[in-house]
Formats: C-alpha cells, sequence, structure tokens
C-alpha cells in the first residue's frame, strides 16, 4: 500500500506537533503509513520521537516503523513554535507544493495539508484563497469544479460559497454554480465515500427558505432551479430546506451530504457537532487531498496542548477515500455519473 504524504504546514504552527503524535500514536490509531513533508527541526522543536529523513515515499513507507519518515523542506531561518515569520511560510508553501506533486504523480495514495497561515503565505506570493484552489490549479481542475467538504461522522457539509465576506455571498449564487457545487457533492460521495445513490439535502439561503419569496427572491430563482437541474440527471436531492432545521439528528438521518449556501452556513454545524473530528476534503480532484478542519493555533503551538484528533481524521479519510476509488476503478467505474 502507499504511504501518504502529509505537509507539515506552517512549521510555528500546531501542524508539526500533531503529525509527530499521529505517528506516536499509530498503533493505538491504526493509522496508515504517511511521510512528512517539511523540516525535520519543526518536529524536533516539539517532540523527542524518532526521525528519520527520507528521500522519497517508498523509502518512507520502508523507515515508517522506526521514525517519522520525513522529507525534508529546510526552513531558512530558526523556528520557534508560535512565533511565525516569512521564512517558515516559504518553507510551507514549498512542502504544500511537493506533497501535490507526490500524488499527483502517484508516488502516494493521497495528501493531507497540515494547517497554514493564509496571512504569512500572502506575504510571500501566495495568490489563492486557500489550499483547497491551491491544489485545483495544479491538478489542471477549475476552482468552479471542485468542491469544499467538511465530513465528520454524523455529517458532511459543502459550501457553495467559501472565503467572501458574507455581504457578497448571495451576489455569488447562480444556478449554473449551485448546481456545478451540487453535482461535485454527489459525486464525491461516489469516489471517496463508496456511497453508490447518494442523497443531497440543500439549505435555503435566507430564513425559512425564503418563505416562498417573502423572505427573498434567491431561493426561489435560482436554489429552486438548480435542485430541478440535478433531479432532471437523476440524483437524489431535496430542498430549499430552512437552515434552522436541517442539522439535527433526526433531519440528518435523511440525507448523506448538506450543501449549504455560504461558508458559515455550512462550519457551523459541522465544528458544533465535531469540532475536534472535523475533516476537510476536496471533492473533483484527480487526487484524494484531505486536511484537518483546525487553524495553525499559534498562540499554543509548543505547549503540549494540540489534539491529533482531526489530523489522524484527516489521514484515516484520505486512505479510505483513496480504497473507495480503487475499488470503483477496478469496477470501471469513475463516480462521474450515476451507474457508471
Amino acid at each position: 500500500m502507499l504511504p501518504l504524504s502529509v505537509s507539515l504546514g506552517d512549521p510555528a504552527g500546531i501542524g508539526p506537533e500533531v503529525v509527530a503524535k499521529c505517528w506516536e500514536n499509530r498503533h493505538v490509531e491504526g493509522l496508515p503509513p504517511f511521510v512528512a513533508i517539511g523540516d525535520p527541526q519543526s518536529i524536533s522543536a516539539v517532540s523527542d520521537i524518532p526521525i528519520a529523513v527520507v528521500e522519497d515515499p517508498e523509502e518512507g513507507a520502508e523507515a515508517f516503523a522506526n521514525g517519522l519518515p520525513v522529507i525534508a523542506i529546510e526552513c531558512d531561518s530558526e523556528i520557534n513554535p508560535g512565533k511565525p515569520n516569512s521564512d517558515g511560510a516559504r518553507c510551507s508553501y514549498d512542502s504544500l507544493e511537493l506533497a501535490v506533486g507526490l500524488a499527483r504523480s502517484g508516488s502516494v495514495a493521497g495528501v493531507v495539508t497540515g494547517p497554514v497561515s493564509k496571512q504569512q503565505l500572502y506575504e510571500v506570493g501566495f495568490t489563492h484563497p486557500g489550499q483547497t484552489e491551491f491544489v485545483a490549479e495544479r491538478c489542471g481542475v477549475s476552482r468552479d469544479n471542485v468542491a469544499m467538504m467538511l465530513a465528520g461522522p454524523t455529517l458532511r457539509t459543502v459550501p457553495v460559497t467559501t472565503h467572501i465576506p458574507l455581504s457578497m455571498a448571495a451576489d455569488a449564487l447562480s444556478v449554473e454554480i449551485v448546481a456545478s457545487r451540487g453535482r461535485a457533492a454527489l459525486r464525491g460521495l461516489i469516489r471517496n465515500f463508496g456511497i453508490d445513490m447518494p442523497r443531497l439535502a440543500i439549505s435555503g439561503l435566507n430564513p425559512h427558505a425564503g418563505e416562498g419569496g417573502a423572505l427573498g427572491h434567491e431561493d426561489v430563482e435560482i436554489i429552486e432551479p438548480a435542485i430541478e437541474q440535478l433531479r432532471s440527471e437523476g440524483w437524489v436531492v431535496t430542498g430549499p430546506h430552512p437552515a434552522d432545521t436541517m442539522f439535527h439528528e433526526r433531519a440528518r438521518a435523511n440525507y448523506d451530504a448538506a450543501l449549504c449556501m455560504y461558508h458559515d452556513q455550512a462550519l457551523i454545524p459541522l465544528k458544533a457537532l465535531h469540532f475536534d473530528e472535523g475533516v476537510n476534503i476536496t471533492l473533483g480532484l484527480p487526487i484524494v487531498r484531505t486536511s484537518p478542519d483546525h487553524g495553525t493555533a499559534f498562540d499554543i503551538a509548543g505547549q503540549d496542548l494540540a489534539t491529533p484528533t482531526a489530523m489522524a481524521a484527516a489521514m484515516h479519510c484520505a486512505t479510505e477515500a483513496a480504497a473507495h476509488r480503487r475499488r470503483l476503478a477496478e469496477h470501471g467505474r469513475t463516480g462521474m455519473a450515476i451507474g457508471k
């Protein structure tokens, strides 16, 4: 089995610590082999586990039993947990680039990306809204054809709009973009989660899903036509649902994923239910990419306070997604359409 590539993220954040803890707890967590990408010093600064500096994933898989394998991307300055700088941002940028490249080449089963600071990355020339858009570009996929899914044990959500101000979210919606994100979510459920006939619940934008147009026109003019388009293609889709009644236990039993109209509409219920277990998985890519659904947490970095639960969940999710894709390929299916 091919290992995963895991970019350590910002070396001053909690990424190195949670990756080190994952290796340390690998037997208890039942984790697959993985190879870290980044500066080995960022691991040594927060952990005393053995480190094996390796040249490639194959060597890393062989070394995994005896030490955390690391393909070294060295930072140009001293690493101090909790104190980010531009050199660390460049290191995280280069680590991300290599981790994704290994997945694209087929050298690893998938890539798990550690948390980065977008503010720091922007200062060293990073031009993407986030790692999701960067990975999509490197894979030659339009950002309109990928979707960010947040997955936990009892809930999966996909935001239609992501990192834009709330004041711009309504104007960013269209029939085409809602249908496209819905399609990506449904195909992703087949390809990455092994659900043959996925069920998608779509939220409204406005309170009470617009009350038939009394509380806003978007639900009637944009979301309902997008739902009808998806249904005409044979997908199992319901909505638009009032967002305030979509996420209780009985409601969640009726769908496999929820498509939400803006960032917080999707992330608040996921984080309320599964704060320490949430995984970000990018749908619509030719590779498997996941990440823990938390940030760099510079305020606790280096204090042995970070929990590895979400990083371990991201590794499990990536491994399972790769296995589902292999099974589809063995049966001559792509997961790109119902019954195919």
